[in-house]
């Protein structure tokens, strides 16, 4: 069994998975899924202000703040018990493509040459960690949701801002990925 969760699993097995999600949220209680609304609801029990944004009954979603302890619990499981100790294969024409970048050390998931310290460090590194973080958590807000969110339990509920939403995420990421990520990582 453990070398079978060390595999990488196919679509077919996790998306229904993660699509299952939905309709069981609903039966146990019409729950919502989201994980970009444990910030507020965090802020809202630990950092409690006069602010209106955070007056809410934040205890009605603790199974939400537990929903994402159990996520970053699970990761570092699965990192520390579950990897796979074989180097990551990447598409050879990706390879090429990333050491035009700079980008030569493929041993690990994070390339040092962008997720370390001294990268933080440079305009390059400081472009995409900070200023991506901040565009991130700005438009989680600006939508009214994260990825997950709008495009798993959103889009199963019909929702036309779920749908507008998920759209104009794809059209960043393509965007990002084609026309600014090649500029950006030649600073």
């Amino acid at each position: 069994m453990i070398e079978y969760l060390k595999q990488p699993w196919a679509w077919y097995i996790t998306g229904p998975v993660i699509g299952l999600t939905v309709p069981l949220l609903l039966l146990l209680g019409n729950k919502h899924f989201g994980i970009s609304a444990n910030f507020r609801h965090a802020c809202a029990a630990f950092f409690p202000a006069k602010i209106g944004f955070f007056k809410y009954d934040w205890k009605k979603e603790t199974w939400n703040i537990f929903f994402a302890a159990g996520i970053i619990a699970g990761g570092f499981l699965a990192a520390r018990y579950l990897s796979n100790p074989q180097a990551i294969q990447v598409n050879p024409k990706l390879l090429a493509e990333i050491k035009n970048y700079g980008i030569t050390n493929t041993k690990s998931l994070l390339p040092p040459e962008i997720f370390s310290w001294e990268s933080l460090l440079s305009l390059r590194g400081f472009v995409l960690l900070v200023g991506g973080g901040f565009l991130v958590g700005f438009g989680t807000r600006y939508a009214g949701g994260c990825t997950s969110g709008h495009a798993i339990m959103g889009l199963s509920h019909l929702q036309l801002p779920s749908l507008i939403a998920t759209i104009s995420f794809m059209i960043g990421g393509f965007i990002m990925a084609n026309l600014l990520l090649p500029f950006i990582m030649h600073i």
